[in-house]
């Protein structure tokens, strides 16, 4: 038996559901299939373990774009509250204030160390090398070798699992856009010291961090089941456990056909004028029958995965961060989160604590394949060695594993996307790619969703009224301006990619 539907969405993650919502809201016929048996959100969605609650990778809910911070307030209109932001980073026993406060980070780094730093800064502004094609070179004539060591080179080897000398400097430049050191330790002095002064007129803008962002109080999962939720109210539906395994188009009749399997092996048949995907362009592209040429560049597309081990202990002391940036190379998390300065309700229990420290890895590596007793012993070594809470005061854990989390970015990503793009286009008609890895871009929870809203406009429209893939800004967009500022139709925010 087959189930027709006007238009059907692939995944139910903040891009997926975002369009069905929009689509559900003017009436239109609309099915989303979700593969996890039991949650949407995706990456966005909130996980439960013994009534705490863990948000995978952390989700600040922060937009320059208008149209994205209603939508918020459109589905979730009385469980925002406002969270003051702060990180630090950890670097060799010592903590960091993020932004850079001048004395402290003289203070830890040492007479010698500091000295040493600012020898090696003069030196690589004097003696640069020519045509940075590296991170590692290009970051190394802006800030010198030693600052690039200490805080640039461990972490970013730890995101992306790639050595600094591979990744392009074209993303260094994007990346560190804007910043000029002599700027930063002036701006720190004025911070440290507790100065302001008023900005003078056609005096540049020194880009800050957002002080504080709005965040669901249960975590970001709230925020898409109550999507799901509306989507339901307005007759549409969202459908959990179900794989799309198969796809199939009838250029003659418009009209695509989509088989899917359940978690016990039920094979379910759709058709649909028009599909939405947030799923894997690999998966997506080798789903499709008869195989696109492009199938090849597609299967080339890789992906960066992270699992989240979250430590339930004793709170003897709390600390106010939101996460802390582990820049120290003698451990392998990469940074840790504080459930707790995320939102209160995340921790159920005053008299613990929950940290999830963030392991960046590939699917099926060491890290991924360790067991979750092996994971578990690894944190606490872990933090115990950077000393948030004592490993002995630790008395339960959870271990989540996310796969495909961050598209990577390597030297032949742009062609292979670029190859699928143009056939899907050309082919497919009616074949609409949203999200993070339904494009195989970085995008952040808004541009996922910024990709989904005009999406929903063009099927509505009833043709290609906008460029989708013009939706992304830099790598400063949630970390600076005014939020709900402007649209979201800006330049292609960069990451890492190997030296050509």
């Amino acid at each position: 038996m087959s189930h027709h539907t006007e238009t059907l969405v692939i995944g139910a993650g903040p891009a997926g559901l975002t369009a069905a919502y929009q689509l559900s809201k003017q009436g239109r016929d609309v099915l989303v299939l979700e593969r996890d048996p039991a949650q949407v959100g995706g990456i966005s969605r909130t996980v439960s373990h013994k009534g705490y609650l863990f948000d995978i990778g952390g989700h600040r809910f922060f937009s320059k774009s208008k149209a994205v911070v209603d939508l918020w307030d459109e589905i979730l209109p009385d469980d925002f509250i406002d969270r003051p932001r702060l990180s630090r980073i950890y670097y060799k026993g010592r903590y960091y204030a993020y932004p850079l406060k001048a004395f402290e980070a003289l203070k830890n780094l040492g007479l010698l160390q500091s000295t040493a730093c600012v020898a090696s800064y003069l030196y690589a502004r004097a003696r640069p090398v020519k045509e940075a094609k590296s991170f590692h070179q290009w970051v190394r004539n802006q800030f010198g070798e030693r600052l690039f060591s200490i805080f640039f080179k461990t972490y970013t080897e730890k995101v992306w699992g790639m050595s600094c000398d591979d990744i392009s400097a074209d993303w260094a430049a994007q990346r560190i856009k804007g910043l000029d050191l002599g700027s930063a330790i002036k701006d720190a002095l004025v911070r440290s010291l507790g100065l302001r002064r008023k900005q003078k007129a056609g005096e540049p803008v020194i880009k800050t961090l957002i002080e504080s962002f709005r965040y669901p109080r249960r975590g970001p999962g709230m925020m898409w089941e109550a999507a799901a939720e509306k989507i339901h109210r307005n007759g549409g539906r969202v459908v959990l456990d179900r794989s799309v395994e198969g796809l199939s188009y009838d250029s003659g009749t418009g009209i695509w056909t989509v088989s899917a399997v359940t978690g016990g092996g039920a094979r379910e048949t759709y058709t649909a004028r028009h599909v939405i995907s947030s799923a894997p362009v690999r998966e997506l592209v080798d789903a499709i029958h008869p195989r696109p040429i492009s199938t090849f560049n597609a299967r080339a597309l890789r992906y960066r995965d992270f699992l989240t081990v979250a430590l339930i202990a004793k709170a003897r002391e709390d600390f106010p961060d939101n996460w802390i940036y582990i820049h120290d190379p003698s451990v392998k998390v990469g940074r840790v989160q504080n459930f707790r300065s995320w939102s209160p309700e995340m921790v159920p229990d005053e008299g613990f604590t929950c940290l999830g420290l963030e392991y960046f890895c590939f699917e099926g590596d060491g890290l991924w394949n360790a067991s979750d007793d092996e994971l578990v012993d690894l944190a606490k070594r872990e933090i115990g060695k950077i000393g948030l809470i004592a490993a002995e005061d630790v008395v339960d854990a959870c271990v989540v594993r996310q796969p495909k989390a961050y598209p990577v970015y390597d030297d032949a990503y742009r062609d292979n996307v670029a190859t699928v793009r143009m056939e899907l286009e050309r082919d497919f008609p009616t074949l609409h790619l949203v999200g993070r890895n339904g494009m195989h871009k970085y995008n952040n929870q808004d541009h996922a969703m910024m990709t989904a809203m005009l999406t929903v406009e063009n099927i509505v429209a009833g043709y290609r009224r906008h460029d989708v893939w013009r939706v992304n800004e830099d790598a400063e967009y949630t970390e600076s301006g005014v939020s709900g500022a402007d649209e979201a139709l800006a330049s292609e925010r960069l990451v890492p990619r190997k030296v050509a």
